[in-house]
């Protein structure tokens, strides 16, 4: 009962991918959101030390964003906060929203997550129902508010995830598609050279994260999608 007040059977607990109902991991109690409270209080506290302004911009998602130090100086003038928390994924995001999401009222939410999920073993299929019970979570609280999805992009550590990475973006590219205030920002070949692989000098020693010269491609695939 309260898992299904947790989510309000959202999306009917009929997030339905072509071969049938998948449940997104929330339901099925696929993680361990304990290990995340330090971080989310941490957050919470600089919160009451300094409120963000509300209405800004809010990106949140996995290290790709925690990491993302230029991104207030990449887009200036748009009230940015960042909620990123290394090592999570799309679930971790929705069981925080109470406390990381819905007090800023942002009037857009910039996700980028789905890699570590794919890490850890789950198919593109039920990313892509997490991401959906994403959206409703949001929807639910924040009906006006824009959602965009930074895509994938490949990496040289995890180039064997590469296909389950394009299944993932494939899938959302096609649900923004469909729903109004979703929006898909094409992401997925900043990584790549002339030669379909990984350019060593957009990431950092450990071949996973992105250096200063492909966050700067990232704010540029970003940049077009903002709210003017």
């Amino acid at each position: 009962m309260v898992l299904q007040t947790r989510l309000g059977l959202k999306a009917a607990l009929g997030l339905m991918i072509v071969s049938g109902f998948i449940l997104p991991s929330l339901l099925i109690g696929a993680s361990d959101f304990e290990k995340w409270e330090k971080e989310i209080a941490a957050y919470e506290q600089a919160d009451r030390t300094s409120p963000p302004p509300k209405g800004g911009l809010l990106f949140i998602g996995s290290s790709t964003i925690r990491l993302w130090k230029t991104l207030a100086s990449d887009f200036p003038q748009q009230g940015v906060i960042n909620r990123g928390f290394g090592g999570s994924q799309i679930v971790d995001s929705t069981h925080f929203a109470e406390r990381i999401i819905f007090p800023y009222a942002p009037r857009m939410i910039l996700l980028r997550a789905g890699g570590n999920d794919i890490h850890a073993g789950k198919s593109p299929e039920l990313v892509f129902s997490d991401f959906r019970a994403f959206v409703a979570e949001v929807r639910e609280k924040l009906p006006d508010a824009q959602i965009a999805y930074i895509a994938l992009s490949p990496s040289i550590a995890r180039w064997d995830e590469k296909q389950k990475g394009e299944a993932l973006n494939r899938m959302i590219r096609e649900y923004t598609r469909e729903i109004p205030g979703l929006k898909y920002i094409a992401a997925e070949s900043i990584s790549l050279g002339p030669d379909g692989k990984p350019r060593p000098e957009l990431f950092v020693a450990d071949k996973l994260h992105f250096s200063p010269e492909g966050y700067k491609l990232l704010a540029e695939s970003v940049r077009p999608h903002l709210p003017r």
